[in-house]
């Protein structure tokens, strides 16, 4: 059993689940086949909560504990006599399984219209690094109170946490070995769509309340679930400005507006009725009322993508943003985090790197380029060049 779950030869078993709560301290919880909680999860979430974390880190932190549970319920053993071998055998199925997520996502190979890799059909290693993280947490929490066993049963390197402590933001992380079972995860540039690909994109758009979103999301550099929550009262016409609740602090902050984006808006609300004070501006245009969610706004630049060929994703969106902010010499790195909303510096890095796609065009316009005819230098006279090394 152990070693076919390890090499993915079987799934976990469909059971439990993370259920939101309506009320309460916790807004979500994970529960067991028969909806009950599972109450050495919650204390651990409960915890997540009073050190402020936001319902939606709960609930991806739900998420992991959740897979673990089914991994040991799979196994038959309890949580508190897991071991590293129970680690093991779970990031061995992370790796060798199908991420359902991913699963019918189509082609396995590069999309030659905009550059970027495919996706695998397992799960990422960010993902399987975070879910160790996770568990390492959960494990720390417990042990604390002389729960669980005596030791994490997730491996770390305790050369790495002494090496990265009291480090500033804006030094380069130092080259560390990575703790037992973190996956190598590979450094990519964000991909920006270049600005021919923006036009298509919008004029493959089939609504105004659509050209609205995609235009916004291109102008404001918001993330997906932020701009998805701007409400009625929340648009400012006359500056040129929505708000937003940041992901981060979660307060209330203001992002750019461009004057195609508003037009948009305009025409999606004479449309379809200009929202009130407090109500979502983005809704289902059919159907039951309803606020428009991630996976909805997902589905419109999926269509898109079908009809262009294309496999652009909504944080594509705010990358293009972002890299069109940083190439502008108007503006300065400083100014670019205000309106981005990162906190530190090293976030902008992979923003400040060069482009490949601009760099081969570069370097094709170099081949292009005719070779410089050789000159003289000033003072030195042809023809003695021509006695002494020939015509």
């Amino acid at each position: 059993m152990r070693l076919k779950l390890l090499e993915g030869q079987i799934g976990l078993p469909g059971i439990g689940a993370v259920r939101q709560n309506a009320a309460g301290l916790l807004p979500y919880a994970v529960v067991d086949e028969a909806g009950r909680e599972i109450e050495v999860f919650s204390v651990y979430l409960r915890d997540l909560v009073l050190t402020d974390m936001s319902p939606l880190t709960v609930r991806s932190y739900g998420n992991d504990l959740l897979r673990w549970w089914r991994v040991l319920e799979l196994i038959g053993l309890p949580w508190d006599q897991a071991g590293r071998l129970e680690i093991e055998v779970m990031v061995g199925w992370m790796r060798s399984a199908v991420n359902p997520q991913r699963r019918g996502s189509g082609a396995r190979l590069m999309n030659p219209r905009t550059g970027k890799r495919p996706l695998t059909e397992g799960y990422a290693p960010a993902t399987i690094n975070h879910a160790l993280a996770v568990l390492a947490s959960f494990y720390e929490f417990h042990a604390r109170f002389g729960r669980g066993p005596v030791t994490n049963p997730v491996p770390e390197s305790p050369g790495r946490r002494a090496r990265l402590a009291h480090r500033s933001p804006l030094e380069e992380t130092p080259g560390i070995r990575r703790a037992p079972l973190r996956q190598k995860a590979a450094v990519l540039a964000p991909r920006s769509i270049p600005d021919d690909l923006v036009d298509e994109l919008i004029g493959a758009l089939r609504t105004s309340r659509d050209r609205a979103l995609v235009s916004l999301y291109l102008s404001s550099g918001a993330r997906a679930s932020e701009l998805l929550g701007v409400r009625g009262d929340q648009v400012d016409w006359a500056r040129q400005r929505v708000w937003v609740v940041s992901k981060g602090s979660r307060t209330l902050e203001p992002v750019p507006a461009s004057p195609e984006s508003l037009q948009h808006l305009a025409a999606y609300f004479h449309e379809h009725g200009t929202p009130g004070p407090g109500e979502p501006i983005w809704r289902a245009l059919h159907g039951k009322p309803r606020p428009l969610n991630y996976h909805a706004a997902r589905r419109v630049l999926q269509r898109a993508n079908t009809a262009l060929g294309t496999d652009w994703s909504l944080h594509d969106l705010r990358h293009t943003t972002i890299d069109r902010m940083v190439t502008d010499p108007n503006l300065t790195l400083p100014e670019v985090m205000a309106v981005t909303r990162h906190r530190r510096v090293s976030s902008m890095a992979p923003y400040l790197r060069p482009r490949i796609d601009e760099v081969f065009q570069k370097v094709q316009e170099h081949f292009a380029a005719p070779r410089p005819e050789p000159k003289l230098t000033p003072g030195y006279d042809a023809d003695d060049f021509t006695v002494v090394f020939g015509g």
